[in-house]
C-alpha cells in the first residue's frame, strides 16, 4: 500500500510530499501524525537543514480536511472529528514554531487543509497554477487551522471577504497579498527542488533566483471595495451594504454570500475578529479547536457536506436560513471554551 505521505530525506533537506491524488491530497488525521512525527525528528537532526513541502503528483496541492469523514464524525459523538482536529492543529503550529527553514510549494488547488500547512512556511511559493481559498461557509464549517490568525492580518479586509465568499485567488494575488512569498513559475520547479537540495541553508535565496514578477494581481483593483464593504463585523451590515452598492462586482458578491451557511458566515466573522487580537498561536488553535468540536456536530455542517460532497445536489438547507434568525445565544455557546483536560494543547517540548 502506498503511504498517503511520503516523508524521506535528500542531502539535508527533509521531504514532506503530499500523495493522496485521488483527493487532492486532502489531509486524513494518518497524514497530520506522520508528518509532525517527520518534522519533530528533523528539528533535532542536526543533518538536516530545511524542510521542503510539496505534492507527488496531480492537480492540487492539498484540497483541505477530508469532511466527509469529519460530517460522519460529527453525525455521530464527534470524537473521531476531535481526534484529528487535536492532531492537525498540533501539526499547524508545529510548523509556525519551526526553528528550521521551512518551504511549501502551493501549486495548484490550496485550500482548507492546505492553506493551513503552507502559511505557517517562511517560504511560500505560489505558481500562475495555483487557487487558494478557504470555502469552508459553503460547508457549514468555518476557516479554521489557523485562519482566524491569518485572514485578520491580510491587507484591509480582503481576510473577511475571503471567509464569507470562499474567493479563489490565484498566484499573482496571493504574492501580491503577502499570502506567497514567491512566485515562481511551474515549469521551473524540478529545477527549483535541484538547487533547494544543493542549498538547503539558503532556501529563500535559492528560491529567489527563480522567482519572476506575477502578471497583476486582480484582486487589486477592487481592494478600496473590499474595504468598504466588508469593513462592518456583523453578516447583517456587510450584507446591507453590498445591497446598497449598485456594482456588478457587489452584486455577484451578495449572491455568492447568500449562498452560504448564515451561521457559519457569522462563525467566520466572529472568530476573525477575535483572532485579530489574540496574542499567540497557540490561542487561536486553542480557540479554534473548541470551536471546530462544536461546529461539526451542528446541522448546518452535516448538511453541506452532504449537499456539496455527497448527494451534491448544492443545494443545502441552512437551519437557520437568514442571517437575523442566528441567535447571539447559539454563537456565545459555539465559542465557549473547553472544560479543562478537554482543551487543545501543543506539543509538549514547544508549548
Amino acid at each position: 500500500m502506498t503511504s498517503d505521505v511520503l516523508t524521506f530525506t535528500e542531502g539535508s533537506i527533509g521531504r514532506i510530499r503530499l500523495n493522496r491524488p485521488k483527493a487532492i491530497h486532502a489531509l486524513t488525521r494518518e497524514m497530520c501524525v506522520a508528518m509532525s512525527e517527520a518534522l519533530r525528528a528533523w528539528a533535532n537532526d542536526t543533518a538536516i537543514e530545511a524542510v521542503l513541502i510539496d505534492h507527488a503528483e496531480g492537480r492540487g496541492f492539498c484540497a483541505g480536511g477530508d469532511v466527509v469523514a469529519l460530517a460522519r464524525s460529527g453525525g455521530g459523538d464527534g470524537s473521531e472529528a476531535a481526534a484529528f482536529f487535536f492532531d492537525e492543529y498540533r501539526l499547524n503550529h508545529l510548523l509556525f514554531t519551526y526553528p528550521k527553514p521551512t518551504i511549501a510549494i502551493m501549486d495548484g488547488i490550496t485550500m482548507g487543509g492546505g492553506v493551513g500547512i503552507a502559511m505557517p512556511c517562511q517560504v511560500r511559493i505560489a505558481t500562475e497554477a495555483t487557487r487558494l481559498a478557504m470555502p469552508e461557509t459553503g460547508i457549514g464549517l468555518f476557516p479554521d487551522v489557523g485562519g482566524g490568525w491569518y485572514l485578520p492580518r491580510l491587507p484591509g479586509r480582503v481576510g473577511q471577504f475571503v471567509a464569507l465568499t470562499g474567493a479563489r485567488l490565484d498566484g499573482a494575488e496571493c504574492r501580491y497579498l503577502g499570502i506567497a512569498t514567491h512566485y515562481v513559475p511551474q515549469a521551473a520547479l524540478p529545477e527549483l527542488v535541484e538547487r533547494l537540495k544543493a542549498a538547503p541553508g539558503r532556501a529563500a535565496g535559492a528560491v529567489g533566483a527563480f522567482a519572476e514578477t506575477p502578471p497583476p494581481a486582480r484582486i487589486e483593483q477592487n481592494l478600496s471595495t473590499i474595504a468598504r464593504l466588508f469593513a462592518p463585523d456583523t453578516l447583517e451590515e456587510v450584507i446591507a451594504g453590498l445591497e446598497a452598492d449598485e456594482s456588478d462586482w457587489a452584486e455577484t458578491e451578495l449572491g455568492t454570500i447568500r449562498t452560504k451557511s448564515p451561521l457559519s458566515c457569522k462563525v467566520s466573522l466572529r472568530l476573525l475578529k477575535e483572532g485579530a487580537a489574540r496574542e499567540s498561536f497557540a490561542d487561536e488553535m486553542r480557540a479554534e479547536y473548541a470551536l471546530a468540536c462544536r461546529v461539526v456536530q451542528t446541522h448546518d455542517f452535516l448538511e453541506g457536506v452532504r449537499a456539496l460532497l455527497i448527494d451534491k445536489d448544492n443545494k443545502p438547507d441552512w437551519q437557520p436560513a437568514v442571517p437575523e434568525a442566528v441567535l447571539d445565544e447559539t454563537l456565545d455557546q459555539l465559542f465557549t471554551d473547553l472544560a479543562p483536560g478537554e482543551e487543545w494543547t501543543p506539543f509538549p517540548e514547544i508549548a
